[in-house]
């Protein structure tokens, strides 16, 4: 039977029903891809994703993207709260057409200047950020507002602070909350 390999891998049980999601999905070339709170920890194989308009990750344990999400071009909403995510890929700014990112409650400290290409502070637009240990200067421009972080993201001296935090990376943030406790999970 020739399948296509999928990197989609669920810690418990429900790894047939996210990979028979996935697989539906490359089949009728669905415009949405929901594999919210299925457990999946990676996400590497984008083949026949690409006309993919909604990809709803939310509730899992992912620490890294991989940076072929870039090859999403026609993505409009891109659902990554409540994981584990420690960094996001530079290719993240390659998704032009990306009007929603909601990237609240993971363990994010800076983002890459890339996200600056991206028209996320338009009044159709909506990019969520909140409860990450952001870096000071972030922190502080979330404070004023969206449009004043991505400003912020696109200065000089961002660039700066991005390029000296990768340079000296610590270890990341520690996983502040039980996420078996979480209410969507108990469904």
């Amino acid at each position: 039977m020739n399948q296509a390999p999928v990197s989609c891998i669920p810690a418990t049980t429900k790894m047939s029903k996210a990979k028979k999601i996935l697989d539906e999905a490359r089949e009728i070339q669905n415009p949405e891809l929901d594999l919210a709170d299925k457990n999946v920890s990676t996400f590497e194989e984008m083949p026949g994703l690409q006309t993919l308009r909604a990809l709803y990750l939310a509730d899992n344990d992912f620490e890294y993207l991989p940076p072929e999400i870039g090859q999403l071009k026609n993505l409009q909403i891109l659902v990554l709260r409540e994981n584990d995510l420690i960094e996001l890929p530079k290719e993240i700014g390659e998704l032009t057409r990306l009007r929603e990112l909601h990237i609240q409650g993971n363990r994010l400290t800076v983002l890459p200047p890339e996200i600056g290409n991206l028209d996320l502070v338009s009044n159709k637009a909506v990019f969520r950020m909140e409860f990450n240990p952001w870096v000071t200067p972030i922190g502080d421009q979330l404070q004023v507002g969206i449009s004043h972080v991505m400003d912020y993201i696109r200065s000089e001296t961002y660039k700066y602070v991005y390029n000296r935090h990768q340079s000296v990376k610590g270890p990341p943030p520690a996983i502040e909350n039980d996420k078996t406790k979480k209410i969507s999970r108990m469904r």
